[in-house]
């Protein structure tokens, strides 16, 4: 990953040295396992330990050095740890495993560290949305179906499914979590040949992670789920995003993002000040489903194992959790540096000459013993009329005759009432509270 879209903590998790010094932590939990049964020898096991190379950027480029000889890279990490233990524990390190015990061990414990950081970010911007929300929960806006003005809604109610959406991310990225938290030290095709089952149970014990069966990898699909939640919660980004970028066009104008000072939109037109950050995240979006693909291409593997996923995993793993991580933070900078602007929100709904009103006037005819059909069409009538001649649409019902013959029947006040309209949205927020 391009060092733009990191986010440090994330990047030490996925670094090269994090990645090493899980492989050994392994190992060195191993020997000692080993030791406790009895097959290795006591004070071997607490060599291994006490002699460790410390890993670090040295330590990663001699293991490197070592993989232009070995073409292998787990095959070179054991050649340089057991020589820099040396004596008669270092031939210790690495006993009765293959490659892919440590590997996969130490990619979902790196999985599951990424799991973590991902939802502390989603927690932070569920509580910047649902602030948000109840900030605006009485700032009323036109809400649009089909990108044409439907009825009246409020700013915070958008606000608030949108935080519905992301606890529901947030589920799902728990349960990824817990299908990525897992283990195995079974050997070359899942059968503990020559490893006992009980140490595998001590390295998952000490690591927090579950010993699962397998063939010589972890089965794929935990990692696809690990990728879809990953998806998921992109596409609930893009979903915010693609909102705010639609409400920050010229024409309508009811939101801004934030503007630091010295800041510039454009290199060219002074004026400008676009909506970078929604942009960059429905952007960064289309890499993160796409992602998914290829971890899903990653779950068939050729009998008990074959590296075709390898050097997919290298990529797509850190970098769909780097990227989610990334635009979690932006997404809960943008909202909470969003510039709401409620008055224009209000002359937006009002520019339609109140034909938003439509419905509940339709409703009033049929209760005052119109048909639907013929209700609907009187009500369609005179909208379409308000609309062309850009009159409003309440003193075009008003001049209807089959509209006033009805009158004192429907009560056009109630009908244009927008609090009416609004009045139950409180519903909504009942869900949010629960959260």
């Amino acid at each position: 990953m391009i060092d733009r879209y990191q986010t440090p903590e994330m990047a030490l998790v996925w670094s090269d040295v994090s990645r090493i010094g899980r492989w050994l932590e392994v190992e060195l939990l191993a020997t000692e396992a080993h030791a406790t049964l009895g097959i290795v020898p006591h004070d071997d096991a607490v060599a291994c330990r006490s002699s460790a190379p410390t890993v670090d950027e040295g330590f990663v480029a001699s293991v490197m050095a070592r993989e232009e000889i070995t073409q292998h890279d787990v095959a070179a990490f054991v050649d340089v740890v057991q020589e820099a233990i040396g004596g008669t524990a270092g031939p210790w390190i690495h006993y009765g495993l293959t490659s892919t015990d440590v590997v996969d061990t130490g990619l979902c414990w790196a999985m599951r560290d990424a799991a973590d950081l991902l939802l502390s970010a989603i927690d932070e911007l569920i509580d910047q949305l649902v602030t948000t929300a109840k900030t605006h929960r009485e700032t009323v806006m036109i809400g649009r179906t089909h990108g044409v003005h439907a009825e009246p809604t409020t700013f915070g109610a958008k606000v608030a499914l949108w935080a519905l959406q992301f606890d529901r991310d947030r589920h799902r990225l728990r349960a990824a979590r817990d299908a990525i938290a897992v283990m195995k030290l079974s050997g070359a095709v899942g059968t503990y040949s020559n490893v006992p089952p009980e140490v595998e149970a001590h390295v998952g014990q000490a690591l927090e992670l579950e010993p699962v069966p397998a063939t010589q990898v972890v089965a794929r699909d935990r990692h696809a789920e690990f990728l879809w939640a990953c998806a998921s919660i992109a596409s609930s980004c893009e979903l915010v995003a693609v909102e705010l970028r639609h409400l920050q066009r010229t024409e309508v104008s009811e939101v801004r993002e934030g503007f630091a000072p010295g800041q510039k939109g454009s290199s060219a037109m002074p004026h400008k000040r676009n909506p970078i950050s929604a942009e960059t995240i429905s952007g960064l979006s289309r890499v993160v489903r796409s992602n998914l693909l290829a971890g899903l291409q990653d779950v068939a593997l050729w009998h008990e194992r074959d590296i075709s996923h390898s050097s997919v995993e290298r990529v797509i793993l850190p970098d769909s959790s780097m990227l989610v991580h990334y635009m979690l933070r932006r997404l809960r900078r943008l909202i909470e540096r969003l510039e709401v602007d409620a008055a224009r929100m209000e002359q937006n709904l009002h520019s339609s000459h109140g034909v938003v009103f439509s419905q509940p006037v339709l409703l009033a005819l049929v209760a005052s013993g119109l048909t639907r059909d013929d209700a609907y069409r009187i009500v369609q009538r005179n909208a379409m009329s308000a609309w062309e001649q850009g009159i409003p649409f309440r003193d075009e019902l008003a001049a209807d005759p089959e509209v006033s013959s009805r009158q004192p029947t429907i009560d056009l006040d109630a009908a244009f009432d927008l609090r009416s309209s609004l009045q139950h949205v409180a519903a909504t927020f009942a869900h949010l509270d629960a959260l």
